[in-house]
């Protein structure tokens, strides 16, 4: 194992439903992100980063604990984590950390006005906001906001077009409460010992409300319309065309077939807003390091849990869907002097390796338990790799709409593969003639070769994906 000379604090920056491109430093010409930006100068940016699951609480469970959904147990939104699971802040508590939360935490259910249960998670600061809404007296964002006098019901302006709202005003922002409370770690935390803060905002997770005056910086004629064909969606899996008819109730959806191309602009500029939003945040968070001379000793990582299909394939949102939209983020980690600066690494890396590069990083050993593998080497100053994985693999199981649909997706560098388990459609493309992922190969009988290799690679993939806890402790 790598062994670090000292002990970096862990920032770990996490937003939520924010897809690859969306950050200027990562080839996105039409957003402002200079504090994001500016961790992509002196970090490394890991730019083939894929999650282990397109919806919160599975991927989730993922990464804070290195191990795959199915084998977590928390496989669905709404599904509490088994206490026996140990995340990766409990290790680090357990290490001598002090650990702190602010803003989602969601390994399990808070719907219908519940409080989201914790196991033994290791945060010592817990700051719990699942969303902005005040549906529970416990929000802490809810009570810092009636501690300035304010409500949120009283703030939010509402709707502007019929996809798009006006949100809370940035100063009473959830994700600036956010960043405050980072804030406050960070300062209470100077000199103290190592510590390990998750930042958690909300944000960009629709619904597409950004603060007035963000929204105004963003010009909808501007904006791109979506990557989408008409009559693509024929021979894809029918979730799709639901999704993109509005044939279900599920909430949020829109009508997409209705939508207008401004109307499609107006939510790209929304979005965009929101990520904007959140750059000015962690511009905030990046200054209270400086400020309390913790730069140089903390390893910052920037990522998101999953993207957003943003009209892609005539989609929003997320659901049991594998385009690159919703399952490729960015992933940036920055540590003076550790963390190669200005560095980009096209190896493929799952989210599922996070919890042992930063266990690796502190100079911690990681459990037999975790099945991620470090990338550390990819980016660490003292190392020289340039791949990691031959694939990458994601689970969608019944996870939040369309109930009954369980996917498993295998991409490698060239190909994807998506098998809806118990239907009889499937995706197949060629991600070096087709990278927008319009034409699917699934069923046509020149790519029947190709589509039993990948299945078999897809099924090798999910056995793997077993416990490998408890060990064997004898012949028999």
């Amino acid at each position: 194992m790598n062994s670090a000379p000292e002990r970096p604090n862990i920032l770990w920056l996490c937003t939520d439903q924010q897809r690859y491109d969306t950050i200027a430093a990562l080839g996105n010409e039409l957003i402002n992100t200079p504090s994001i930006d500016s961790l992509a100068r002196d970090g490394t940016a890991l730019t083939k980063a894929y999650v282990q699951s397109p919806i919160c609480a599975p991927s989730r469970a993922s990464f804070l604990t290195g191990r795959y959904p199915r084998t977590t147990r928390c496989r669905q939104n709404g599904q509490a984590i088994p206490a026996e699971e140990i995340l990766i802040s409990k290790i680090f508590r357990d290490s001598g950390y002090t650990c702190g939360l602010a803003g989602k935490l969601h390994l399990a259910s808070c719907s219908d006005g519940r409080v989201e249960q914790r196991i033994d998670d290791g945060y010592d600061v817990f700051h719990w906001s699942h969303h902005p809404q005040p549906d529970w007296p416990e929000n802490a964002y809810t009570q810092w906001l009636g501690s300035k006098g304010k409500t949120w019901d009283e703030l939010y302006d509402g709707p502007s077009t019929p996809f798009v709202k006006h949100g809370i005003p940035a100063e009473y922002h959830q994700t600036t409460w956010c960043a405050e409370m980072c804030c406050d770690f960070i300062r209470e935390r100077a000199g103290s010992g190592p510590w390990f803060f998750s930042f958690n905002c909300f944000d960009p997770h629709h619904p597409f409300d950004p603060p007035t005056d963000y929204l105004s910086r963003y010009d909808p004629a501007d904006m791109p319309l979506p990557n989408y064909r008409e009559g693509e969606l024929e021979n894809k899996p029918p979730y799709q065309k639901l999704d993109h008819e509005w044939a279900h109730n599920e909430p949020g959806y829109f009508h997409v077939a209705g939508m207008s191309e401004d109307d499609q602009r107006q939510v790209t500029a929304a979005y965009y807003a929101m990520i904007e939003l959140i750059d000015d945040q962690v511009g905030r968070i990046l200054a209270a390091l400086e400020e309390t001379g913790q730069g140089d000793n903390t390893l910052v990582i920037f990522m998101s849990d999953h993207g957003e299909m943003l009209g892609d394939h005539g989609i929003y949102l997320k659901g049991p869907h594998f385009y690159e939209g919703v399952v490729h983020v960015p992933v940036l980690l920055r540590w003076p002097g550790k963390i190669r600066a200005g560095e980009r690494t096209d190896a493929l890396v799952e989210l599922v390796d996070l919890a042992p590069t930063l266990l690796e990083a502190a100079g911690l050993d990681i459990p037999e338990r975790m099945q991620g593998r470090s990338f550390y080497p990819l980016c660490s100053t003292e190392a020289g790799a340039s791949s990691h994985r031959d694939s990458v693999y994601s689970e969608y199981y019944n996870a939040w709409t369309h109930k009954h649909s369980y996917g498993t997706m295998l991409r490698t560098e060239q190909e994807k593969i998506i098998i809806y388990h118990g239907d009889e459609v499937g995706e197949l493309y060629d991600l070096d003639e087709d990278p927008g992922e319009f034409t699917n190969l699934w069923d046509e009988p020149a790519h029947k070769e190709r589509k039993l290799r990948l299945l078999k690679q897809a099924f090798d993939r999910s056995v793997l994906t077993m416990d490998p806890t408890p060990p064997r402790l004898g012949a028999f």
